[in-house]
């Protein structure tokens, strides 16, 4: 019997301390960007507007290994020559280099969707940000709690 109490207990603690390390964690829809993040989005923008919302950012909010981490975006539009994505882009707030990935689209492609693996050197904000034809951009960012590192240089 003393076995079994002592497996529920570290039950427990595991339990408490996954509870107190969730509530430390900043909320996974950050509403706002890094003070890394906003001049690349700015850029990329090039002076419109950025606005929240069309664009969903599907990315783990915590992962175990920043060696591959799967991330796909997807933008509300219904991808007729009228109206379509143009771009879609994908920046990280501390990895060695910022710019993730930069997607051309056109009015041919059936869904405004793309998806890649990317790595993170630990937890960080992610943003995607997608360009409209009519030259308006949206974003959405998320943070990411990595526990394994990736892309540390030394």
């Amino acid at each position: 019997m003393v076995g079994y109490a002592q497996m529920k207990r570290r039950d427990f603690l595991a339990s408490s301390a996954a509870v107190a390390a969730t509530a430390l964690v900043r909320p996974v829809n950050a509403a706002t960007q890094s003070d890394v993040l906003k001049p690349l989005v700015a850029r990329y923008a090039a002076g419109a507007m950025v606005r929240e919302g069309r664009v969903k950012l599907d990315i783990s909010a915590l992962v175990e290994n920043g060696n591959s981490v799967p991330i796909e975006v997807t933008v509300e539009s219904p991808m007729t020559r009228e109206q379509h994505v143009v771009g879609i882009a994908i920046f990280n707030e501390k990895n060695p280099q910022n710019d993730v990935a930069v997607f051309t689209l056109s009015p041919l492609a059936s869904r405004a969707r793309v998806a890649t693996r990317i790595r993170l050197a630990g937890s960080q904000q992610v943003v995607a940000v997608a360009k409209m034809n009519d030259g308006s951009c949206w974003t959405h960012t998320v943070d990411v709690l990595v526990t394994t590192t990736s892309c540390i240089e030394e």
